[in-house]
């Protein structure tokens, strides 16, 4: 039998991991009708948007890892925190450089190695919460995704901005499943309990 005061702590971490999954969902989906309603017509806003979301990612990544036990208890975190950022700067790098087939050759790698971290961490969640099958699923699927992306970087249509929104909105929807997954455990748990 645990120890109530581990209880709490486990409870209160999947209270944050709940949150936190809500936060990623929510800003994704933003970040997704910036993309198709501004972003498809405006050069300017659309590399703007792909500054902005692994950049996103690296504090999102930051800020959980620091609320989960830091870096030495987050690897799979800790280095997607310095991927994300190397990440932004090569997205800033590559649309002074060559635009938007670059980028798309950006986001391939990016989104190939920080899948594989973000399967990493959902693996490691899912002996202490469950609930990781989606995020497991968004990790594999972002690899995946990121291999299509290097593969179509020079592909005239649909443009790159809405091919990076395409994956984003399935991303959204991977964290939203997560959050609700959780919601419904300690739904059951507080059911079971009383």
């Amino acid at each position: 039998m645990n120890e109530p005061h581990v209880d709490i702590a486990r409870a209160q971490e999947a209270q944050w991991l709940k949150h936190y999954y809500f936060s990623r969902g929510a800003f994704s989906l933003l970040w997704v009708a910036l993309a198709f309603s501004i972003g498809l017509h405006s050069a300017g806003i659309a590399a703007a948007l792909f500054v902005v979301y692994p950049a996103w990612d690296a504090l999102a990544n930051f800020v959980d890892m620091s609320r989960s036990g830091g870096a030495a208890a987050n690897r799979t975190q800790a280095l997607n925190v310095v991927i994300s950022l190397v990440t932004t700067i090569a997205v800033i790098v590559a649309l002074g450089a060559q635009g938007t087939h670059w980028v798309l050759d950006v986001f391939g790698v990016w989104a190939i190695v920080s899948g594989l971290l973000q399967l990493g961490t959902a693996l490691r969640r899912w002996k202490r919460f469950g609930a990781q099958w989606a995020m497991i699923l968004s990790g594999a699927q972002s690899a995946l995704a990121g291999v299509l992306f290097i593969v179509q970087d020079h592909a005239a249509t649909p443009p790159a901005i809405a091919k990076v929104a395409g994956y984003a909105a399935v991303g959204a929807i991977y964290f939203l499943i997560s959050a609700l997954w959780l919601w419904v455990g300690q739904r059951r748990a507080a059911a079971a309990q009383a």
